[in-house]
């Protein structure tokens, strides 16, 4: 059914569909009720409440708050929410909670299907919800420094599991031969490194090569260092740099990008400098988020909200805020090719991931 309501004025307002709207708006109540949860997982991970439950079976906060050391009318609390949520079974006669393990095993663990660590990036982008609202009144956008040191902590706890678990196995074999090469001791370079775990994982797997990581982000590479030093390896090394500024020098043999170029102000320069610092014969491995470069096929699927929202909350704007290209999080796989092309890459092969469907692999030489 169709009306004509008023507005209070002499002008009717636009004719609306109560269907549709009635639709919308439990669209709207249900997202906000996923707001809260993200809340109450991210609450439940970092506390360690959600692996105390894991295999507990069923348990009150009484039992839960002995267990985890936290307080009996907070876990009340939080246990009641992730009840109404779904998240949680409650049984009423005994007034008890059980996480089942159809659950547990997507939100506990240090694994890749673990999906808590989500909630705690998601969490912190929205602190820096005042900083994006000034830069949509300023057009500018908002720094790296204003993300630090969490963003960096949370991708880093996002992507560690799942690069222990599929790099050396699943990842490296997509480029044909690399493993070998890698095996018979190259040169090898990680452009926009952060935290330096992809390289470190390489490191001790492939001992005959030399590696060495570049990020612009102190911090970050201070981790990189320490995990280095823990894990007793000498065949790689930390350079604090802006991967932008780096000189022209054919060096290395291989380069990696993990999910880094779309976040610079200049991509396509960064893309030039990273095909400059390749010998001949020499690849780049790029794994970027794995999207089309137009809305419209991007429509399709609803968990690319999660794209375009983290770009608007984090990825476009630092890019803007130093007068970047501000590419976004959902560039897409057809830019992309045609960046690499530009930027002298003869060859550019994109690559699925089976178990990582978010990204894709460009093996690009």
């Amino acid at each position: 059914m169709t009306v004509t309501p008023t507005n209070g004025s002499d002008h009717p307002t636009p004719s609306v569909d109560r269907v549709k709207a009635g639709a919308f708006v439990e669209q709207l109540k249900a997202s906000y009720q996923s707001t809260m949860l993200t809340m109450m997982i991210d609450l439940g991970h970092r506390s360690g409440a959600l692996a105390a439950m894991r295999g507990a079976g069923p348990i009150n906060a009484v039992a839960l708050a002995a267990s985890s050391g936290q307080s009996v009318r907070h876990l009340q609390e939080w246990l009641s929410a992730m009840a109404v949520a779904g998240v949680v079974d409650f049984d009423a006669d005994s007034q008890t909670f059980t996480l089942p393990e159809e659950h547990a095993m997507w939100l506990t663990g240090a694994v890749a299907t673990n999906l808590a660590p989500m909630a705690g990036m998601l969490m912190g982008l929205a602190q820096r919800t005042d900083d994006v609202v000034a830069a949509f009144d300023q057009g500018t956008g908002v720094p790296y420094e204003r993300y630090r040191p969490h963003f960096t902590h949370a991708m880093d706890e996002i992507g560690r599991a799942k690069y222990d678990e599929m790099l050396v196995s699943m990842y490296l074999p997509k480029s044909s031969g690399l493993p070998e090469r890698l095996r018979s001791g190259i040169d090898v370079a990680d452009f926009g490194c952060g935290t330096g775990h992809c390289l470190n994982l390489m490191a001790e797997a492939f001992p005959e090569s030399r590696f060495t990581g570049y990020d612009i982000s102190v911090d970050a590479l201070h981790l990189a260092e320490f995990e280095a030093k823990t894990m007793g390896l000498s065949n790689v090394s930390f350079v604090t740099a802006d991967v932008a500024t780096l000189a022209n020098d054919p060096r290395f043999d291989v380069a990696f990008a993990f999910d880094a170029i779309h976040d610079q102000a200049d991509p396509a320069g960064v893309l030039s400098i990273i095909r400059s610092s390749l010998r001949p014969g020499g690849e780049l491995f790029m794994v970027d988020i794995k999207a089309s470069s137009y809305l419209a096929d991007n429509l399709k699927d609803p968990m690319n909200l999660m794209l375009y929202g983290i770009s608007v909350m984090h990825c476009m704007e630092v890019s803007l805020a130093v007068g970047g290209a501000g590419l976004g999080t959902a560039w897409g796989t057809q830019l992309a090719t045609s960046m690499l092309h530009d930027a002298g890459f003869d060859e550019v092969t994109v690559h699925d991931i089976e178990r990582d469907p978010s990204n894709c692999i460009y093996v690009c030489r």
